[in-house]
C-alpha cells in the first residue's frame, strides 16, 4: 500500500478533535482545583480524594473502550464514528462541570464527584478514538508527525483560549457572582468544542485498514506488556502526565499569591505559558526536519529540569517579569516531545505487530489513555495533599512557608519528573530510520 500524504483541510480538521479535547484537558490541568477551592469552595482535603477516584474510575474505562473500538468497524471507520455519536455528550458534561448549584456542603460535594466522574467517562468514550486515528490515516512515519503537529497546535490554541477566556470573563461578573461567570464561560468553550469534534469528523479520513482479529484480554495485556517501546512510551505518559498537571494546576496560585497578581495578571500568567506552548509546536515540527526526533524528546525534558530548579532560586515573590520570562522558556522547552510522542504510539505499536506477528491497537492506545489519566489521578491527588501540606487557604494572606510551597509545585517539583521522563526515553529506539527499514515495510505487507 503507498503512503498516505494529508491535506492542508485533513491536517486542520484532525487538529481540530485535539482542539476540543484540550478544552477539557486544560480545564483539569489548569483551571479546575482553583475552581473547585476559590470558586466553588470545597475543602482542600476534599479535593485530592475528588482529583484522584474519579479519574482512576475513568483510566480503566480507557482501556475497556480501547478493547472495543479494537475490534469493531463501521462503514464510517473503526474509530470516526465515535467522534460524532459523543460530540453532544461531550459538551453537556462540561456545562454540568461548572454549573455549582446552591446545595448544603455534602449535596455540593455529591455533585461535584457525580458531574466530574460523568465528564470523564464521556472523555474516555470519545477520546480514545481520537488518539488512535493516526495510525489509521496514514502509514507515512512523517506525515504523522506532522498531523500530530497540527494536532498539538491547535490543542494549545484551544488551551490559551480556554485559560485567558475563562478566568477574565468570569472576574467581569464580580466575585459575588464568579461561579455564574465561570458556568456561562464554560458552556461557551463545550459548544466550541462539540463543533470541533464534528468538523474533525467530517474532513478526515480512515484509509490504513488494520486485520485485527479479536484475542482474549489476557492476550492482548501480555503481547502489551512484552513491547519494550510501548512500555518506554507508557511510563514517560505517567511521570510526564504528573509533571505537566502539578505544575500547570499551580499556574493561578503561583500568579495570585507569588506573584501578587490581579485577575488580569493570572489570565496573563497562564497565557504566556501557553504561547510557549504554541512556539513548541512550530519549533519541533522544524527541528524533527534535522534532528533525531527522539533525541529532541530526550533533551527537551533534561532542559526543562535544569530551567525548573533555575526559577526557583532566581524568582522571588512579586518578581512579575522574570517569573514570565521563565515560565515562557519552560514550557516553550518542556512541549517539543509533544508532536513527537503521538506520533511514536503509532510506531510502537506497527513495531510490536513486527517483533510479535500480531497487533494489539485498541489496548495500546486505550492503554496510553490510561497511562495518561493514571498520571492525572495522581498529580490531583499530590496537588491537593502538597496544598493541604503547605497550609493553603484561599483569600487570604499566604505565609512565608505557603508561599515557597507554591513556588516548589511549579518548578522543583514538577522538573523532577520530566526529568525522569527524559531518562526513560533513553530505552525507547524506534527513530524515523529505524522504522523505515525495520518495521514500515513489513507492516504494509500484512495490511489488506
Amino acid at each position: 500500500m503507498k503512503s498516505s500524504k494529508l491535506s492542508l483541510l485533513e491536517k486542520i480538521g484532525f487538529g481540530s478533535g485535539d482542539a476540543a479535547v484540550n478544552i477539557v484537558w486544560s480545564a483539569l490541568a489548569i483551571i479546575i482545583t482553583f475552581f473547585y477551592t476559590d470558586v466553588y469552595r470545597l475543602n482542600v482535603a476534599h479535593i485530592a480524594l475528588l482529583g484522584l477516584l474519579p479519574r482512576l474510575i475513568d483510566a480503566f474505562a480507557d482501556v475497556a473502550m480501547g478493547i472495543f473500538t479494537d475490534g469493531r468497524t463501521t462503514r464510517w471507520g473503526r474509530y470516526r464514528p465515535y467522534l460524532f455519536a459523543f460530540a453532544v455528550p461531550f459538551g453537556l458534561s462540561i456545562m454540568l462541570v461548572f454549573t455549582t448549584p446552591d446545595f448544603s456542603y455534602t449535596g455540593k460535594l455529591i455533585w461535584a464527584y457525580a458531574t466530574y466522574t460523568a465528564m470523564m467517562l464521556v472523555f474516555t468514550c470519545i477520546t480514545i478514538p481520537y488518539i488512535s486515528l493516526p495510525a489509521v490515516i496514514t502509514d507515512d512515519p512523517q506525515q504523522r508527525l506532522s498531523a500530530n503537529g497540527y494536532r498539538l497546535f491547535f490543542a494549545k490554541g484551544a488551551s490559551l483560549l480556554v485559560n485567558t477566556f475563562v478566568p477574565v470573563f468570569a472576574a467581569h461578573w464580580g466575585q459575588a457572582h464568579i461561579a455564574h461567570g465561570y458556568q456561562i464561560a464554560m458552556a461557551i468553550m463545550a459548544v466550541v468544542a462539540t463543533l470541533m469534534f464534528f468538523f474533525c469528523f467530517f474532513t478526515t479520513k480512515e484509509r490504513v485498514v488494520h486485520k485485527n482479529t479479536r484475542k482474549p484480554l489476557g492476550e492482548q495485556l501480555k503481547l502489551l506488556l512484552s513491547n519494550s517501546q510501548w512500555l518506554c512510551l507508557a511510563g514517560a505518559c505517567v511521570i510526564g502526565t504528573i509533571g505537566y498537571v502539578v505544575r500547570g494546576s499551580v499556574g493561578l496560585y503561583y500568579a495570585k499569591y507569588f506573584l501578587g497578581g490581579d485577575a488580569s495578571l493570572q489570565a496573563a500568567f497562564i497565557t504566556i505559558g501557553i504561547v510557549g506552548n504554541i512556539l513548541a509546536m512550530v519549533g519541533s515540527t522544524w527541528l524533527t526536519k534535522f534532528v533525531c526526533k527522539i533525541q529532541v524528546f530526550r533533551w527537551s525534558q533534561l532542559i526543562t529540569f535544569v530551567l525548573s530548579v533555575t526559577m526557583y532560586f532566581a524568582v522571588k515573590p512579586g518578581a512579575v517579569v522574570i517569573a514570565f520570562v521563565f515560565y515562557f522558556l519552560i514550557n516553550f522547552i518542556v512541549d517539543f516531545q509533544g508532536p513527537v510522542f503521538w506520533s511514536a504510539i503509532s510506531e510502537s505499536v506497527d513495531y510490536g505487530q513486527v517483533k510479535q506477528g500480531k497487533r494489539v491497537a485498541g489496548l495500546a492506545f486505550g492503554g496510553i489513555s490510561f497511562c495518561q489519566k493514571m498520571g492525572m489521578s495522581l498529580a490531583a491527588g499530590l496537588v491537593g495533599t502538597l496544598l493541604t501540606f503547605y497550609h493553603y487557604q484561599p483569600d487570604v494572606v499566604q505565609s512565608a512557608f505557603t508561599l515557597n510551597g507554591i513556588a516548589l509545585m511549579l518548578t522543583v517539583i514538577p522538573g523532577v519528573f520530566h526529568l525522569i521522563m527524559g531518562l526513560l526515553m533513553y530505552g525507547y529506539f524506534v527513530t524515523d530510520k529505524y522504522y523505515n527499514e525495520n518495521i514500515r515495510q513489513k507492516v504494509t505487507q500484512q495490511t489488506p
